[in-house]
């Protein structure tokens, strides 16, 4: 069901996830810039739908929300059911909705360790312990952007004309940003001018969420096509990209939203730093390479259709990778939670992970 309640979160961040009274509430990002509704998670089925369809995405923001929707899958359960066989199942449905963001099995798997750790202790005990992991996790995640912006912001100078693709706000997290985290930690330190804004086909997330967000920041911002990239670069119109990500390989390889290759590709040929903001939960170990990342692939009518008015012929088909992958060599540092990765990024990441772990 849906509730066009706004629910206040904790602190002072704005989330696109809201836990209030013991429900869970996801603001749906399909309606937006237009409407701001939000929707009552009190099934498990309506957790994994609003992450099936878009009304919540972005890598952290889906691994927070499958945090909570474990919570919400096993209170459903009926009395007397067998717990581990009902964790079995709402850990396969949420894992099963989408197949590249790597926060999702990330947090799925810790959520699991805490069952694991608690289910001796009966129905409440469990419940109690996995409320208090998401709500935690959820916190962890606003402060670790927090900290992903200001390394970010290290990087830039005054005056930078900064471009991103896609969106990594708050929208995609628990709050802040990874991404625009780091443009608003630059905008903040008085080192950022304007942003260019790719307006990221075929599902229009940087015209509808990234300006929604820069709007509420009151950072200056223009909205481009995603074919005006090359044209700002070869007329010395940006000085620097960041964008998130929804996968890292070990290697330094990035999957991110369609579009961000061809970014990074054109970065590299005009000389223009391409950046990286994500947090290592979203680094893959277990990833050797690129070439190892699943790539979703989604409806054709997102491309054939604009918000529900078809722009192609009839029986026009269609090919709609959800995603590309950024080769390390194109990738100038990654900004993480520990710090600011350089090439190469086999050893840097190692050592991140080292870091945060002692």
């Amino acid at each position: 069901m849906t509730s066009t309640l706004h629910p206040t979160g904790d602190g002072e961040v704005f989330s696109p996830i809201r836990w209030q009274g013991g429900e869970l509430y996801l603001l749906d990002q399909t309606l937006l810039p237009d409407r701001e509704e939000w929707i009552l998670c009190d099934d498990v089925d309506v957790v994994a739908d609003a992450i099936r369809r878009l009304a919540v995405r972005g890598a952290p923001a889906i691994g927070v929300a499958a945090a909570y929707g474990l919570v919400v899958g096993l209170r459903g359960a009926a009395p007397g059911a067998d717990l581990e066989e009902r964790f079995d199942q709402v850990s396969e449905l949420l894992n099963g909705t989408r197949p590249t963001a790597v926060n999702l099995s990330w947090a799925l798997a810790r959520g699991r360790e805490v069952f694991a750790r608690e289910i001796g202790g009966g129905r409440e005990a469990v419940l109690t312990a996995l409320t208090d992991w998401a709500r935690k996790l959820h916190a962890d995640d606003i402060e670790t952007n927090r900290r992903m912006g200001q390394h970010g912001a290290s990087l830039f100078s005054e005056g930078d004309r900064v471009l991103t693709h896609c969106n990594a706000g708050a929208l995609a997290t628990g709050g802040y940003g990874t991404a625009v985290g780091v443009i608003h930690a630059s905008w903040d330190a008085g080192k950022v001018a304007q942003v260019w804004v790719d307006e990221t086909r075929p599902l229009l997330q940087g015209a509808r969420l990234t300006a929604w967000e820069l709007r509420r920041l009151g950072v200056p911002f223009r909205l481009v096509t995603d074919s005006s990239a090359g044209a700002l670069m070869a007329r010395g119109l940006v000085d620097r990209i960041v964008v998130g990500a929804d996968r890292i390989a070990a290697n330094g390889d990035v999957a991110n939203k369609i579009g961000t290759y061809t970014v990074a590709v054109l970065a590299h040929r005009h000389g223009v730093p391409f950046y990286v903001a994500a947090p290592l939960s979203t680094i893959d170990r277990a990833t050797a390479s690129g070439t190892d990342i699943p790539i979703e692939e989604r409806r054709e009518d997102e491309v054939t259709d604009v918000f529900g008015k078809r722009i192609a012929p009839a029986e026009t088909a269609a090919l709609n990778f959800a995603f590309d992958v950024t080769p390390h060599d194109l990738v100038s540092a990654i900004i993480t939670e520990v710090g600011v990765l350089r090439p190469p990024y086999t050893e840097s990441i190692r050592r991140a992970f080292g870091a945060a772990e002692s």
